[in-house]
């Protein structure tokens, strides 16, 4: 299951020696909830290899600043501290494994 961030953990997340893949969802969103599921399969398969997190867009605007999301669902993937790759709106598994692999 993917990591939740909030305010109060988000630094400590995006200080993570591993590649990081956020994705900015709200509960309202109807893409967001498709994707879901796959989110929280790919942080299963790629665990200790790569910090998967979830980020409710109404909670931590601290991340949401920071990654100037405007639109939802947004797959964020980091590595270094800096964005490589994102993502806006939904997607299959496969895309969003391929960019995973990329940054590996």
């Amino acid at each position: 299951m993917a990591l939740a961030i909030t305010n109060e953990n988000f630094q400590e997340i995006m200080g993570s020696e591993m590649p990081v893949v956020i994705d900015f969802w709200a509960e309202w969103c109807g893409p967001c909830r498709m994707i879901a599921p796959i989110v929280d399969e790919l942080a299963a398969e790629y665990e200790g290899r790569v910090l998967v997190a979830k980020c409710d867009v109404e909670e931590c605007e601290e991340a949401v600043a920071k990654f100037g999301v405007r639109n939802i669902p947004t797959v964020v993937f980091v590595k270094g501290g800096g964005v490589v790759d994102k993502h806006v709106g939904a997607a299959s598994k496969d895309a969003l494994k391929a960019k995973i692999e990329k940054m590996l």
